[in-house]
């Protein structure tokens, strides 16, 4: 009783205890907080990294976009731009972000030939665009074997937007399993993130760089309307170099397709032990110098490898892959 008043009511070695419990519970918390930061620190340079991986596929995502609203009013681009990057948002997180988790998971040996067949693809789509430069008329005739056209007016916005959310599928495929080949094992929670991250990061800059560039005609006309002479000039200028910087940007975009392409084939070739001239033209990349200039001797490496396929490919697609797809399309109408 005495000992209790004398230490105003509670015993003084519950007081250093009580203390003691504080002092250790805001330690662990400090610690947790501590592997937290780090660990955001991580998935921020993991995620960093892996957008760089997959730049090359970005910048064709960016520059394919823009034919896909090519045509409508204007006051349905932005719309059709949002929809877009809606459903591509759900292809990152909602389909593959899961698969390509649960690939790495039970699967990992399935990665490598998904990336290449995606590469082909690419590929595919890159050496389409030379031949149709360069063969209009055959590649036409190429384009309508393989996929007929018959849309009601009212139905050819969802049409639009329907194609690019599959062709933004295809690059999203890419993009996601390029940033799980770049990410460290680890963490399943932390590898999810940091491809939700990329996922949501590449999308936003994506389709913001898109309605950017969509909309850039409008403001230019905008502008040149003003009474201001360097704002009406400036107007001027983004109405006549749009077009110009559209048709770099597409011609940007199937350089992207096919160095990119051929880079997955080559690296997936040499990873299954098939061929070594991605090897080889790093090693030709080194002599060189390496930086931008080594970057520069593989990327044309990867170009003409990648074209060079794609050009193959094209009647294989003509030939085999469209009359199974139309076959198969008859048999699930049946069904």
């Amino acid at each position: 009783m005495m000992g209790t008043a004398i230490f105003g009511g509670t015993p003084w070695w519950k007081d250093h205890a009580m203390s003691v419990g504080l002092l250790s519970l805001l330690d662990d918390v400090a610690g947790l907080a501590k592997l937290a930061a780090a660990s955001l620190d991580d998935i921020g340079a993991h995620a960093a990294k892996a957008g760089g991986k997959a730049a090359g596929v970005v910048i064709d995502d960016a520059a394919v976009t823009p034919r896909y609203v090519t045509g409508f009013p204007a006051a349905r681009e932005l719309p059709m731009i949002g929809r877009i990057a809606l459903g591509s948002l759900r292809n990152k997180l909602l389909i593959l972000l899961p698969v390509a988790l649960g690939l790495s998971v039970f699967a990992p040996w399935a990665i490598t030939p998904l990336l290449m067949l995606g590469g082909a693809y690419l590929c595919y789509e890159g050496a389409e665009k030379v031949f149709e430069a360069l063969v209009p008329h055959a590649a036409h005739a190429h384009e309508d074997q393989l996929e007929p056209v018959a849309l009601a007016p009212r139905d050819l916005e969802d049409a639009k937007v329907a194609s690019a959310i599959k062709t933004d599928f295809i690059l999203s495929a890419e993009i996601m399993t390029i940033a799980l080949a770049t990410i460290p094992d680890g963490s399943l929670l932390v590898r999810a993130i940091t491809l939700a991250l990329v996922g949501i990061v590449i999308t936003v800059l994506v389709y913001g760089g898109v309605a950017l560039i969509v909309k850039a005609d409008d403001l230019g006309v905008h502008l040149a309307r003003s009474r201001a002479g360097l704002l009406a000039g400036i107007g001027r200028g983004l109405v006549k170099g749009m077009p110009v910087f559209l048709v770099a940007l597409a011609t940007l975009g199937t350089a992207a397709m096919v160095w990119v392409g051929g880079g997955i084939l080559l690296h997936g070739l040499e990873e299954l032990h098939l061929l070594s001239l991605a090897h080889w033209l790093e090693g030709l990349g080194q002599a060189v110098g390496g930086g931008l200039q080594g970057w520069a001797v593989f990327a044309l490496g990867s170009g003409i490898f990648g074209l060079a396929g794609g050009l193959a490919l094209i009647p294989v697609a003509q030939y085999a892959v469209a009359p199974a797809l139309r076959a198969a399309k008859n048999l699930f109408k049946r069904g």
